[in-house]
């Protein structure tokens, strides 16, 4: 079967492939240029995108607003007019400025989790850039879907799914990824139906993409035949050699196996999934006793000046175990031991380095 167009409004990708935002620093200009240049969707990662600017460590918010375009731009030239967006977590330290820079810069689409991006219509307004929601649970779809109706008398352009199975920070409490693994299939039938109650309220179309351990054509065709209208793939893309990524960073998936793979403690208070390495354990015996100790606590992890990652009511450095872009920067700046590698459950099966190409020849045959 040849796989299908995705349709997103005036939008339209060959493949319907997205490449999942991965930050920090994991997804930015030229895989997410390449993999749009390939006939997907290449979503960059708004998490300190800044990073690598001269001013960042001074002026890390203003030096990441200015990123955002900076990076867009030379996604644009390479990915041969393919369609390009910005993936911006809820929790961001001055997420509405961040969506509202992500517009401006001429974002082709919006992909908002990590939280309910309520507002999130309000801050695109009348642009062109198209606007998804991230849920977990057709509870979340709901609460967001009735919002957006009622509030903005408007709808998503499309929705994503985020599965148990995925890398980085999850939709689920510790307890209930285990149990959402078995009835992952059942949820995503129950939001696609009840996306449905929108499309025709509101005279259009909504393709839900599911995101979430998605690794082979088998899978696509899974979630097809579900009645999505398409995937978001991230992991897999790590093992290619336009990943932006650093080598070392990569090689920690070569060398990784299906048993250093698991959930870790986060200090935003969700579950994350990593590459087991010195930090993670660090951390996992640590938390509790850090927990433990009396005022004034001692990170487990040494913080640096506060890089503004996430709004405060989420992040108390007085409070918090370790400083979660910190880690995410030791990762990308050669002190991955010490690093949080987020990881989707297929991480091990990176095996070589290949190319965006390649993947996409494998995924599309």
């Amino acid at each position: 079967m040849t796989l299908p167009e995705l349709k997103i409004g005036n939008l339209t990708a060959k493949y319907p492939i997205i490449q999942g935002g991965m930050g920090i620093g994991i997804s930015l200009h030229r895989l997410a240029g390449t993999v749009a240049a390939q006939g997907g969707i290449g979503i960059l990662s708004t998490a300190q995108i800044g990073f690598q600017e001269e001013n960042f460590k001074r002026a890390s918010v203003r030096t990441n607003l200015k990123a955002i375009k900076t990076q867009l731009d030379k996604a644009r030239e390479i990915a041969n007019g393919g369609i390009l967006g910005f993936n911006v977590m809820v929790a961001s330290f001055r997420y509405e400025d961040v969506v509202k820079a992500t517009v401006a810069a001429g974002a082709d689409v919006i992909i908002s989790g990590a939280g309910l991006p309520m507002n999130l219509p309000e801050l695109v307004g009348n642009a062109k850039t198209k606007i998804a929601p991230i849920v977990s649970s057709v509870k979340a779809a709901k609460i967001i879907l009735r919002n957006w109706a009622k509030k903005y008398d408007r709808t998503a352009d499309f929705v994503v799914i985020e599965g148990p199975k995925a890398g980085g920070h999850l939709g689920f409490k510790a307890d209930q990824v285990e149990d959402a693994m078995q009835t992952m299939d059942d949820e995503v039938i129950k939001i696609i139906d009840h996306i449905k109650t929108y499309e025709e309220k509101f005279q259009t179309t909504i393709p839900v993409v599911f995101a979430g351990g998605v690794w082979d054509r088998g899978d696509i065709d899974h979630y097809l035949a579900l009645g999505c209208a398409g995937v978001q793939m991230a992991t897999r893309f790590i093992g290619t050699a336009e990943c932006d990524a650093p080598d070392d960073f990569k090689d920690r998936f070569l060398k990784a196996t299906k048993d250093d793979i698991h959930l870790t403690t986060s200090p935003v208070g969700l579950p994350g999934r990593a590459i087991d390495n010195t930090f993670t354990k660090t951390i996992s015996a640590g938390v509790d006793a850090y927990k433990a100790q009396e005022a004034p606590k001692t990170p487990i992890i040494p913080l640096d000046p506060c890089l503004n990652c996430l709004q405060n009511k989420l992040c108390d450095r007085k409070t918090i175990p370790y400083c979660i872009s910190q880690a995410l920067l030791n990762s990308v700046e050669h002190r991955t031991e010490m690093g949080l590698i987020f990881s989707g459950t297929n991480g091990y099966r990176i095996n070589e380095i290949t190319t965006v190409k390649a993947v996409f020849d494998d995924l599309t045959a």
